[in-house]
């Protein structure tokens, strides 16, 4: 069976050395075996590696990578996997983009409309203006 070295993952994996270290001392890496004192991984460290980066890119943090891999027992399949977690995501990334719009808005109104003369004419006129908007949830 083919071993690399931490460099070589890292450039197979499109990474630096450092995100490996980092992801083996976080704990979503399993902990590689070590010949005369340097890291040795299994080739199957490089799929491990593309979930992680998926998950990256959708938004999840270390802490929810590393339970992807370690809440479940191992004979549970990847669907069974992602299924809670990405619920969960998907309600912070809709509340996240509910607040975007809410922020977009008001970013409008002080360019398009706001002629204020001072700013706590230019605070009541957008607080009163935010109030008068409907929640759009």
């Amino acid at each position: 069976m083919e071993e690399l070295t931490i460099s070589e993952v890292a450039r197979r994996a499109g990474i630096r050395p450092s995100a490996i270290r980092y992801y083996e001392s976080s704990g979503v890496l399993p902990t590689p075996r070590r010949a005369s004192g340097r890291r040795r991984y299994d080739a199957s460290i490089l799929q491990r590696l593309a979930v992680v980066q998926l998950a990256q890119e959708a938004g999840f943090t270390i802490t929810e990578i590393k339970s992807l891999f370690s809440d479940f027992a191992p004979e549970t399949p990847a669907w069974e996997r992602w299924q809670p977690l990405a619920t969960q995501k998907l309600a912070e990334v809709e509340a996240l983009m509910s607040r975007a719009q809410k922020m977009k808005r008001l970013l409008e109104a002080c360019l398009l409309e706001c002629r204020c003369l001072t700013m706590e004419e230019c605070a009541h006129l957008m607080s009163q203006r935010q109030s008068d908007q409907p929640d759009s949830r």
